[in-house]
């Protein structure tokens, strides 16, 4: 249609371009469209025309102007859409402009279209060198916001970028980490899919497969596509794909049965309502152009007759599909019929009378209206606060190009604006294919996805989904399960990060986070739970008086001293008997106080470590024991000096009288005392945290501080435990009817052994085990001496008195 200014637009109204065979004889055939027409692409163009009538009859946008278009199909291919682009540049006319205006954008002042990524590539090259700007309805190829390479590109629909990001979102919201993904290999495919496996990667989204294809590949390129759709173990397809590639590729999935897939689409086929009749493909969700309103649209879509009809070849053709019959001209065959004039385009079912979901057709509207702004914007200044527009005013395309830089307005609600790249704002319809109670598939909106709001609130779900096979469980579609707190990732060989094995953590290390890629230590004095997801503080472990094992030793502890108590009062109740007086009464009563202070020292092992235990139980227990050994020893030299004393001319006993004993005594005592003083003065022992032992609890325990000092305690007492059972055994077989010597020695073998056993067994027992020991050695030789050297002794007293007489000590026959 004509007018003061012509707008150029470009749909893909037919699919196919015809494919001829070239001999290089003759001329090229004309290019030209094949196929069915596409009603939707047809209700773009008759969008683009409706918009325009609006503006004419408008009093305030261009009033007084009466703009034309010049609308031409492109057979969605860079070909035809190449000729369509200088024909608008260069005017219809077959004659080549040899004149000086060759230069000149010709009648076009813009151009609407291309509806794909890319054709519209093809078509900006052609045009922008004249500065004409092109605004776009559906090409989303992130690459068109280049400036330097698409100066004069603009659209009205989001750019993939925006829409990448938000499907790769989309899938990391529902947990999907294993995916499957199919492209167009287009422009709009290609990027669009690299755009959102660029986007999925940050998300840790693995993609099992990418495969691309396109509607003009033979057959068996679909069906390999096909094949490993349905040959994968990823639940979930992401398709960045165009319309016409995604029937086709449907098709091929509809000959046979497939696994149930759940698909995420993007905006160029998932809203489209010609697809809903694939049923397998109930549950999709993805993003599409939010819904609009036009009001008018629809009665002018549908105010068609045979007679506006006949005036277009497209329009002709839609309208014989879509009834079935020829208009104005007779049938070719006998199924044809002539159209009457009775054909009701209200009760058509066709994608161009589909006004129920206008998100498309509405950036058809919008660019026409943001062109007609420019214009309005040039050559219609304020004058009187009206527009006074001047249709006789010349106005060049760059002129419209720098006013659509600018353009900002409103209208049936929907804002229009550019960005520097040319660009919208972006705003999706997250959408759900959902099956019908009659049991039909119909695409509902369920949120939307607004990329100007703050990260992490860009997504807002206001209904509920179905996915696969009509589930309301969101399907899971992972390389590996997810590993839970106390395990941790490791990957598996010669595949994506997303597959892994869970491997438990080591010893004294958790992991608290799912998914986590390593285990943590825990801290010195933690040790984990049993599910290794938490570090629990280690039990402290001491030998304590409330346990098994601490109970019986004090019980020992605590009997063992009143068997020495007992003892001395046996012996200071009898202290006149012949026994009590031939055993040197006075060391006897000095022994069994050691002895029951041997006894007692045990208990200061049992119990906390403190400082001041620590101390006292090593320094006490090396004393006493000294002093037992020191008192044994001195009974020993007392009988061996006994018995050199019976020799004729000897006075050996009066050098070692009661007051040489108690000197002999203090002084060994003395030396030990010396050397537990000195061991406590320069490196003491103390107590400590024993964390080597046990890893999973803490042992607490008193170090040696000094272990010179420790060893040399235990050296003194085993010096003097050997000397006293050597003075034994050289006294062992003295003639005396109750041999005190014979005694001793069996006492001090059992001593050593114990002793000479314990170093051993104190070396390699581990934690608590160590004191324990401790104090069974020192009990074990405690009762040792108490029994071997009194046991016989008070049992005379007490049961046989009648041997308790210097008549039968003295005797040497023992039966007497």
């Amino acid at each position: 249609m004509d007018g003061d200014y012509i707008i150029g637009g470009v749909f893909s109204i037919h699919n196919y371009m015809h494919t001829v065979k070239h001999n290089y004889t003759s001329i090229p055939e004309p290019l030209r469209c094949t196929g069915s027409v596409d009603g939707r692409e047809l209700r773009f163009s008759r969008a683009m025309v409706f918009a325009i009538e609006e503006i004419n009859n408008s009093t305030e946008l261009l009033p007084g102007v009466r703009l034309g278009y010049r609308i031409h199909d492109s057979c969605a291919s860079v070909p035809v859409a190449v000729q369509a682009a200088f024909q608008l540049t260069n005017g219809v006319q077959p004659a080549f402009d040899t004149g000086e205006t060759c230069s000149q954008s010709g009648t076009v002042t813009a151009v609407v279209g291309e509806s794909g990524s890319t054709p519209s590539i093809s078509t900006s090259r052609i045009i922008g060198p004249f500065d004409i700007p092109q605004v776009s309805h559906y090409a989303t190829c992130a690459c068109l916001s280049d400036k330097q390479q698409y100066p004069t590109f603009f659209r009205t629909i989001p750019s993939d970028r925006f829409q990448a990001l938000a499907l790769a979102k989309l899938v990391k919201h529902f947990g999907w980490t294993w995916i499957g993904a199919v492209r167009s290999d287009s422009d709009y495919g290609n990027n669009g899919m690299a755009a959102f496996l660029h986007a999925a990667r940050k998300e840790g989204i693995c993609v099992e497969y990418s495969e691309s294809f396109y509607r003009t590949h033979p057959r068996s390129r679909f069906q390999r596509v096909a094949d490993v759709i349905r040959g994968s173990t990823a639940m979930v397809v992401v398709a960045f794909v165009a319309f016409g590639d995604m029937r086709m590729l449907l098709e091929e999935l509809g000959r046979r049965p497939s696994p149930p897939r759940q698909w995420v689409g993007s905006e160029a086929w998932v809203t489209d309502p010609n697809l809903l009749r694939f049923s397998f493909c109930a549950g999709t969700i993805g993003v599409g152009i939010p819904q609009s309103v036009i009001p008018g649209l629809r009665e002018f879509l549908l105010d068609l007759s045979p007679a506006k009809v006949a005036g277009s070849q497209v329009l002709t053709e839609f309208w014989e599909s879509a009834f079935n019959c020829r208009l104005g001209r007779s049938a070719d065959g006998a199924e044809e019929t002539v159209c009457n004039g009775t054909e009701d385009m209200q009760k058509l079912q066709s994608p161009y009378t589909d006004t129920s979901q206008l998100r498309i057709t509405n950036m058809v509207y919008k660019a026409v209206y943001a062109i007609a702004h420019a214009m309005h914007n040039v050559m219609c200044p304020e004058r009187n606060s009206a527009p006074q527009c001047d249709r006789f005013t010349k106005i060049e395309p760059s002129q419209v190009l720098g006013q659509l830089k600018r353009v900002n307005f409103s209208r049936n609600g929907y804002q229009v604006s550019f960005d520097a790249n040319g660009d919208p704002l972006a705003l999706y319809e997250l959408v759900n294919w959902q099956r019908s109670e009659s049991g039909s598939t119909e695409i509902v909106t369920v949120g939307y996805y607004d990329a100007s709001l703050p990260a992490g609130q860009e997504f807002h779900m206001n209904r509920n989904l179905t996915w696969a096979q009509g589930g309301t469980q969101v399907p899971v579609s992972v390389c590996s399960e997810s590993c839970p707190p106390g395990t941790r990732k490791v990957l598996q060989k010669g595949k994506p990060v997303c597959c892994y094995d869970c491997i438990p953590c080591p010893e004294g290390e958790i992991s608290n986070t799912t998914d986590s890629p390593d285990c943590l230590p825990c801290p010195e004095e933690f040790w984990p739970n049993a599910d290794r997801d938490l570090c629990l503080p280690k039990p402290i472990e001491f030998l304590s008086f409330h346990e098994a094992l601490g109970i019986i030793l004090a019980t020992f502890s605590v009997g063992g001293a009143c068997l020495a108590v007992v003892t001395a009062t046996v012996f200071f109740r009898h202290r006149a008997s012949a026994i009590v007086r031939a055993n040197n009464s006075e060391l006897s009563f000095l022994l069994l106080f050691s002895l029951a202070l041997c006894f007692l020292c045990s208990l200061t092992f049992i119990g906390s470590p403190s400082d001041w235990s620590c101390m006292l139980r090593h320094t006490a227990f090396g004393i006493t024991f000294v002093l037992c050994i020191s008192c044994v020893l001195g009974k020993t030299i007392v009988v061996l000096m006994a018995f050199r004393a019976t020799l004729p001319g000897s006075n050996v006993m009066k050098w070692f009288g009661p007051p040489q004993q108690r000197m002999t005594v203090a002084s060994f005592t003395f030396i030990q005392a010396l050397i537990c003083t000195l061991w406590l003065v320069l490196n003491p022992p103390f107590p400590i945290k024993n964390l080597t032992t046990y890893k999973e609890r803490i042992i607490l325990e008193c170090a040696l501080g000094s272990a010179i000092g420790f060893w040399a305690v235990l050296g003194y007492i085993g010096l003097l435990a050997v000397l006293c059972f050597a003075l034994a055994v050289l006294a062992r077989k003295l003639p005396d009817n109750f041999n005190e010597a014979k005694l001793i020695t069996f006492s001090m073998l059992i001593f050593c052994a114990v002793w000479i056993t314990f170093i051993p067994a104190y070396v390699s027992s581990p934690g608590k085990f160590t004191v324990a020991v401790e104090i069974f050695a020192m009990l074990a030789s405690s009762f040792a001496l108490i029994l071997c050297i009194f046991a016989q002794k008070c049992f005379i007293i007490l049961f046989r008195p009648e041997k308790n007489t210097k008549k039968h000590l003295m005797s040497k026959n023992p039966s007497d």
